[in-house]
């Protein structure tokens, strides 16, 4: 008998007493999905899906094949494993279609939220390892940046509200040495989002998928290439870029001369050029104390032919959008609050 259908007996089995109708549900759940899982295996299934359970279910972190082979849940041989390894086979298409089916989750206004970021699988020692890029990691040795030789992966998941390190992974690609990160990134982003409106999970007059990032994704070229998307961007800025305000009213001059097609600066380091805020908000929070947003609609940088947009053969767009700058009154682990902009 397969193992996906022992599995899915087991957890469905009528002898064993259920909680509420939500823990049966979530049951249920995860029944078919270990179904699908299995579906999606076309090739030594059943060793792949002993090895999947081997995986989430060992004591640990996996360090090695072997310890993976000593697992009670995994009941095939040495052999097997590496059979499995060498000579399986995915159907990936099928796995991403059955991830954006899940029941995912949403803010508290109901929409959904995608993070996308850059995540590095480190491989310093693998020498034979192809098509290796040197990573960006944080806080090794003694909080040094540096750059050690890995694959870095563009990862896409739904957010949860509130206060957890849980996620929905949705999507995975590696990225090639000299990859051009944000182009890739806005394909992604473009297939997962095609793949959660036909599961369903978005529909018309639904609200836009917000798609939070950091601040090393150039926002307004990644909003530029969603444009005809239902989502929203959301991300971290730099505290010394500059805006522009809209285009002003075109006035006649007698000496002629172009029309002007930006307004005056908005210096995210000079309050002098920033004007009053179109929103601000105060808000009393436990871990930050009082939080203070401000708001200015309609800015929008100054684009120049260079860098991702030399090979743009059109006039440059205006990609207007919403800055907003937050501050708190303390931070958790004491330090200094620097302002956040957005």
């Amino acid at each position: 008998m397969a193992v996906a259908s022992m599995l899915a007996r087991a957890l469905t089995d009528d002898t064993e007493p259920l909680g509420d109708s939500a823990e049966t549900g979530a049951r249920a759940v995860l029944t078919d999905f270990r179904a699908e899982w299995f579906a999606c295996l076309t090739g030594r299934g059943e060793e792949l899906f002993e090895l999947t359970d081997a995986v989430l279910c060992a004591d640990g972190p996996v360090k090695t094949l072997v310890g993976l082979a000593l697992t009670s849940e995994h009941r095939r041989g040495h052999g097997a494993l590496y059979d499995g390894l060498n000579h399986g086979r995915l159907n990936i298409a099928r796995v991403r279609m059955a991830l954006a089916a899940l029941p995912l989750p949403r803010a508290a206004d109901g929409r959904l939220v995608l993070a996308v970021d850059v995540s590095p699988w480190l491989r310093p020692d693998a020498a034979t390892a192809p098509r290796r890029s040197f990573c960006h990691t944080y806080g090794r040795g003694r909080n040094e940046h540096r750059m050690i030789p890995g694959w870095p992966y563009s990862i896409v998941a739904a957010l949860e509200p509130g206060r957890t390190s849980w996620t929905a992974l949705l999507d995975a690609i590696r990225l090639e040495p000299g990859a051009d990160v944000l182009a890739i990134t806005a394909v992604q982003l473009r297939q997962v989002i095609q793949r959660l409106i036909e599961a369903g999970q978005w529909q018309d007059g639904d609200l836009s998928i917000l798609i939070v990032a950091d601040a090393g994704y150039d926002l307004h070229r990644l909003t530029f290439l969603l444009a005809d998307l239902p989502v929203e961007v959301l991300g971290r800025l730099r505290s010394d870029r500059v805006m522009r305000r809209p285009t002003p009213p075109r006035v006649y001059q007698p000496e002629g001369g172009r029309p002007l097609k930006h307004g005056g600066e908005f210096v995210f380091g000079q309050p002098d050029t920033w004007g009053e805020p179109d929103q601000q908000t105060t808000t009393a929070t436990t871990r930050y104390g009082t939080t203070i947003a401000m708001a200015w609609d309609r800015l929008h940088p100054k684009l120049t032919r260079r860098a991702a947009w030399i090979a743009h053969d059109m006039e440059l767009p205006l990609i207007e959008g919403t800055i907003i700058r937050l501050t708190v009154e303390h931070l958790p682990g004491g330090g200094e609050p620097k302002p956040v902009w957005l």
